[in-house]
Parts: structure tokens; C-alpha cells; sequence
């Protein structure tokens, strides 16, 4: 069997929900309307087989770039985009519900600093050139809670490599998540890496939220059901 898709992609498994039960047609509508035009052309295997770097200028002028690996339902992303204007902001999300969601947010928002890529972070990661992300999200990534999952996880080093390599040196990796485990699995793996280091000083730097922090939906249900958030920030040595 070969190692690699039709495509010239390698094989990936990817877990988790690609489409929910349906789209509203509003969301159809921005998928239609909006989805091609904030879709960064390069980044899957079928445009780019020769997994070329990504011309950033060409998406931004001379701005910053942000890299949120997994919006969900956009509430993150969309709310630093109208916070740092002079910044590019970059998000990854398979699930096309939440990517059709976005989109009307982003309408709604009129944020124009914006690229959306409906599909598979390390597709993403790797076209971005390297050195060229000067801040990264991962923001409630699924937990995979049984222990077998636990490889699935964003947190090892099947990603954080590339996520590494894609980072400019003092860039910052921000990491929220409600889960223990989650918050263990993270720590290990990233401060094994030499490319990271861990800021926190005290409780209070894993304990309370960014000062820009907005919460989403998956933490706002969290606290309603008891769960205790907690906000990791690594900066890239």
C-alpha cells in the first residue's frame, strides 16, 4: 500500500466531524458567496502538490501574521481581527459548520484581515514559510479524553514541529483549554521541545484569561458546567 493519497499528500488520519447534521441556508449562502474569496489558493495538496511557501505579503502587505488553529465557531478570531487591524490573521477549521458560521460573523464584522482555510492545520503548516507566524492560538482543541485518543491530540509532536518551524523566533503560542489532562499533555510536550519556553511566573499566568480574551462558547459552557479553564502562553526561543 502506498504512503501517499492520489493527491501526492501523504496519508493523515484525521479524526473528528468534517459536516453536522445540516446548513442553515445563510450559511450555505456565505459558503457560496464568501468562502472562495478568503481562502488562501495554495495550501491543499490538489493546488499546491509541490507544497510551495505561501506568498504572506500577497494575503497581508507587511502585516504581522496570527495563526488560530481551530476557530470553532469564529468568536476568537473574529473579535482579535477587529481588535488588531494592523494585524493578518490566519484560520484553520475542517468543520464546515463552524467555517460557515464564521463567515457570517465575519460579514457581520466587516473584517477585512482575514484568511480562512476550511480544512487541516498541517496542510497549513506546511506552505507557511518558515519564520513567518508571529503569534499562534489553539484555543479548546478537542480533548480526546481516553487515553488511548491521546496521540490525537494537537499537543505532540507530529504537530508541534511544524508548528515550531512555521513560528518566528519571540513569537508567542497561546493554549486554553478545561481539561487537566489536556493542560499535562501540553506542558510535557511543549517544553520538551528546545524551540519552546513556558512564561508562566505564578498561578495567576495559567489561572486567569488573556487581558484581550474573549470567551467562547465551548468555555462559557465549561464554567457553566464546573470546569476550570486554564490560559498556557509559550513563546518560541
Amino acid at each position: 500500500m502506498s504512503d501517499k493519497a492520489p493527491t501526492g499528500a501523504p496519508w493523515r488520519n484525521f479524526y473528528g466531524r468534517i459536516r453536522g447534521k445540516g446548513l442553515h441556508q445563510s450559511h450555505e449562502r456565505y459558503l457560496a458567496e464568501d468562502l472562495g474569496k478568503l481562502a488562501p489558493v495554495g495550501v491543499t495538496w490538489e493546488e499546491n502538490p509541490d507544497r510551495n511557501p505561501l506568498d504572506l505579503n500577497a494575503l497581508f502587505g507587511d502585516r504581522p501574521v496570527w495563526l488560530e488553529i481551530g476557530f470553532g465557531a469564529g468568536e476568537h478570531m473574529v473579535h482579535q481581527a477587529q481588535q488588531n487591524p494592523e494585524v493578518g490573521i490566519i484560520g484553520c477549521e475542517p468543520y464546515i459548520n463552524g467555517v460557515a458560521t464564521l463567515l457570517g460573523k465575519i460579514r457581520t464584522a466587516g473584517a477585512n484581515n482575514v484568511a480562512v482555510h476550511p480544512g487541516d492545520a498541517r496542510d497549513m503548516m506546511d506552505v507557511l514559510p518558515a519564520s513567518s507566524i508571529n503569534r499562534a492560538f489553539l484555543l479548546y482543541p478537542d480533548p480526546w479524553p481516553k487515553k488511548r485518543h491521546h496521540r490525537r491530540r494537537f499537543v505532540t509532536p507530529e504537530h508541534l514541529v511544524p508548528l515550531a518551524n512555521c513560528l518566528k523566533s519571540g513569537a508567542i503560542f497561546r493554549v486554553a483549554t478545561d481539561i487537566p489532562d489536556y493542560v499535562r499533555q501540553t506542558l510535557e510536550q511543549v517544553t520538551a521541545m528546545d524551540a519552546f519556553e513556558w512564561l508562566a511566573e505564578g498561578p495567576d499566568d495559567w489561572r486567569q484569561p488573556w487581558s484581550d480574551w474573549i470567551s467562547t462558547r465551548y468555555e462559557l459552557k465549561a464554567l457553566r458546567e464546573g470546569r476550570t479553564p486554564h490560559y498556557l502562553t509559550f513563546r518560541k526561543r
